[in-house]
């Protein structure tokens, strides 16, 4: 059996997104919009009238969990959350807050959009798109003592403006408390591979693609720190992948026998509580579990593969990119008959 640990880890290196000077990058621009609205903002409620309300703002998504990968497409980007100290009911259509932020941008890039879950600010460079920011806006003085995301766009019908219920700080809680010491740093690692893999095997367009943060609540449900030998702490990330994907293919239910549609349910574990992948089609769905399947086979057949140089070309060639690493044949001249897959342990 092949020992692929070092090439996993190589390949997290590389894709990691805090190896790149990009990661700087984007807090400079992330810190220019904070600075901007800030400067701007207040002058704008004040043009209609308004006062506004206190705010302030949060690191979001993956950049906030330190699971952000490079993008396979040169478009970096980050999540930032605009709370602000009112209540929902002082803004009974959601967009007034998204069009006073979009408004306190205008002209800082060329592409500013409001869009139906952000206020996004757009980067080019020779006519690429190559960074991005994503303002979420939320409304935080509520007497409930919940955070109400604001949705619609400019353009969007009055029964598709609404404030939901939303708690990304929890849910960053949740995941980050998760697991602790080195069972947390592979669970990030894994997260980063299947990201990749996403990236890698699907398409972007619409709902084709399952979103990262499905993906990082499934791995909450379902992942399980894996070691070669728990005792001197030696980490198996190709069992802990392989262990959390099986999972996620037995978590797939058929719905119809009918027409044979079989769909795999993630909810949030916080407010809305809603199934992550419920905007997935049926077909889009099926694909997944298809890739699913692949990928499963594909990191059995490395895992059981003698040859570390097989194992990683089968690995890069249909399942993660040309990022993920072969050992050059003259390291594996001597064929590894050591141990494979071992201890797998659930953190309390």
């Amino acid at each position: 059996m092949a020992d692929l640990q070092t090439q996993f880890e190589q390949f997290n290196k590389t894709i990691c997104l805090g190896r790149f000077e990009e990661e700087q990058t984007l807090r400079d621009k992330r810190d220019i919009v904070r600075k901007k609205i800030e400067d701007y903002l207040p002058a704008v409620f004040e043009k209609y009238g308004e006062t506004c309300p206190e705010f302030y703002f949060r690191n979001q998504g993956s950049y906030e969990l330190g699971t952000g990968i490079k993008p396979l497409n040169g478009d970096y980007d980050i999540d930032q959350g605009l709370y602000f100290l009112c209540s929902k009911e002082d803004y009974p259509d959601p967009v007034t807050l998204k069009k006073r932020v979009h408004e306190a941008l205008e002209g800082h890039t060329k592409d500013v959009r409001i869009r139906r879950p952000c206020v996004t600010v757009f980067y080019q460079k020779n006519g690429e798109y190559v960074y991005h920011v994503d303002i979420a806006i939320y409304s935080a003085g509520n007497v409930d003592g919940k955070t109400y995301l604001a949705t619609g766009r400019l353009n969007s019908l009055a029964i598709n403006r609404e404030w939901l219920a939303d708690d990304p700080a929890t849910l960053a809680k949740l995941l980050s408390e998760r697991f602790s010491g080195n069972d947390r740093k592979q669970f990030r690692r894994i997260l980063r591979y299947l990201k990749r893999w996403k990236d890698f095997n699907f398409s972007k367009a619409g709902f084709a693609s399952p979103r990262g943060v499905a993906l990082s609540v499934a791995a909450y449900y379902w992942f399980s720190p894996a070691y070669t030998d728990w005792f001197s702490g030696k980490m198996n990330d190709l069992g802990a992948l392989k262990s959390l994907v099986k999972a996620m293919i037995d978590n797939f239910q058929t719905i119809s026998w009918v027409d044979s549609i079989r769909r795999l349910t993630v909810k949030l574990p916080v407010e809305p509580n809603n199934d992550l992948f419920a905007k997935m089609t049926d077909n889009q769905m099926k694909t997944f579990e298809q890739n699913l399947t692949d990928l499963y086979v594909m990191l059995v057949n490395a895992e059981q593969d003698a040859d570390p140089v097989t194992g990683s070309q089968s690995l890069q060639n249909k399942s993660f990119g040309a990022d993920f690493p072969v050992p050059a044949k003259t390291q594996t001249a001597q064929r590894s008959a050591t141990t494979g897959i071992v201890g797998v342990h659930e953190s309390a």
